[in-house]
């Protein structure tokens, strides 16, 4: 049968733009659907614009600290609507260099809805065209619970259409979202409430590292209120009232809801062609991230594997490779390094403590101690670094950090693990003064060992 297309990828987003203008690249003939926003959630209504806001609430807390390093500076009231202004311009510019990417590799664009009409035959607006392979890539999107009175709550996406910055806000969930968006609201001065089911924030994260993470939110004047669940919201004047478990009350501007995601399939006929997915809603796929129909493929969000931009990006170019370049090969998804902006952000690579020590014994390096910066300024900011240490091979497992410069500072750390690094080749390697980051190379006397009953038996 002759395809119109070769490649067909449905979701316009990081990971389906890196697949379709590789495989392109590499002579197929190419066309992505995207009826929402090119360039994903990412761009969009995600890490883009968060990381500007989250710049924007930095600056807040830089003008505070100036007086203490000889600055007269009057801090005055921040500007949403100019804030909001210079986000949307950027977004907008972003989303045009992903659809121009497209157009430039030589890929056909449609702006619209696709779904299966078969598992060769994808339905394009008002046009039906057949593909040889289709990538699915359509991610996710925020979840809104089921309590009374959600519907006066708020989503993600939502935060950047607000037209004015709420005064009082309640923040549900304790993820990267949910911190992350406490810390910005906080930081242009609007008081934050935090709920969340567990005893500590960032499930998943080490220990440690969620301890300090609480202890921040603590310092940055967030207030916790754990572990509680939101069960109702109504409304009372102008104001909400949010109802926790427990019969504990908040009244705010506004409730925000961080409380999951889910991926985007409702309307694509997954069903009708044999495409399994998971209870849980997401795209089951083998090792090659092939779907149960081998010639139609998932990526990205919908996989709900590892849902990270740069992930989606590294899959999605693995798979042009191995489908049209004749460079088979796998995106791994290990040893991922990740970044929590917050205030100071967290940042990762590897194993916890925990799920080091259930595979064997290990060595635990850790330090804590006030930056520089905040020597001066005396504002209650801690950092904190930790080494998770092999004891047989002496291999680097994990690291992480809660501090200034952390996502940066991980960056590097994750290429030295990527590379095999030991902790004899962390010591060896002179550290940059005065700086953070040379605490990780610094860093000899272990704290404890962990792992050793497994071990034993």
């Amino acid at each position: 049968m002759a395809y119109d297309y070769d490649l067909f990828v449905i979701g316009g987003g990081s990971g389906g733009v890196r697949c379709a203008r590789i495989a392109a690249g590499y002579g197929a003939r190419v066309a992505v659907a995207e009826s929402r926003h090119w360039g994903g959630t990412c761009v969009n209504v995600g890490c883009v614009p968060k990381k500007i806001m989250v710049n924007a609430a930095e600056y807040g807390t830089w003008i505070d600290d100036a007086p203490a390093f000889g600055w007269n500076v009057t801090k005055g009231g921040h500007d949403w609507g100019k804030l909001k202004q210079a986000r949307d311009a950027e977004v907008q510019r972003l989303s045009g260099i992903y659809r121009g990417l497209l157009e430039n590799a030589g890929c056909t664009v449609y702006e619209c809805r696709a779904s299966f009409v078969d598992a060769h035959t994808i339905q394009v607006g008002e046009s039906r065209v057949t593909a040889e392979r289709i990538v699915i890539a359509t991610g996710g999107h925020p979840l809104r619970p089921e309590i009374p009175g959600a519907e006066l709550g708020i989503l993600s996406d939502d935060v950047f259409t607000l037209r004015a910055m709420p005064r009082r806000i309640a923040v549900i969930g304790s993820g990267y979202i949910g911190l992350e968006f406490a810390h910005v609201f906080r930081g242009l001065g609007a008081e934050v409430d935090l709920v969340y089911r567990a005893d500590l924030p960032l499930r998943g994260f080490d220990e440690d590292l969620r301890a300090g993470v609480k202890e921040a939110l603590d310092h940055d004047g967030i207030h916790q209120h754990t572990p509680h669940e939101a069960e109702a919201i109504e409304r009372r004047g102008d104001s909400l009232l949010l109802t926790l478990t427990g019969g504990e009350t908040i009244e705010t501007d506004c409730v925000l809801f961080a409380t999951g995601r889910q991926p985007n399939l409702s309307g694509l006929g997954l069903n009708a062609i044999g495409v399994e997915c998971t209870e849980r809603g997401a795209v089951v796929v083998d090792e090659e991230h092939a779907t149960t129909v081998p010639h139609i493929f998932a990526i990205g969000d919908v996989t709900d594997k590892l849902n990270l931009t740069p992930m989606a990006t590294a899959v999605g170019h693995a798979l042009a490779d191995t489908l049209f370049g004749n460079r088979p090969r796998h995106a791994s998804y290990l040893g991922v390094p990740t970044a929590v902006f917050t205030a100071p952000p967290a940042a990762t690579v590897g194993l916890t403590e925990a799920d080091a020590a259930a595979k064997g014994p290990v060595d635990i390096y850790l330090a804590r101690f006030t930056p520089m910066r905040h020597a001066i300024s005396r504002r209650p900011r801690r950092t904190l670094m930790k080494l998770v240490v092999c004891q047989e091979t002496q291999k680097v497992l994990g690291a992480h950090m809660l501090g200034e410069d952390a996502p940066e500072i991980m960056q590097g750390i994750a290429i030295a693990m990527m590379a095999g690094a030991t902790k004899q080749d962390f010591d060896r390697t002179i550290g940059i003064h005065p700086t953070a980051a040379e605490e990780f190379v610094t860093m000899r006397t272990r704290v404890r060992e962990a792992g050793l009953r497994r071990a034993a038996e």
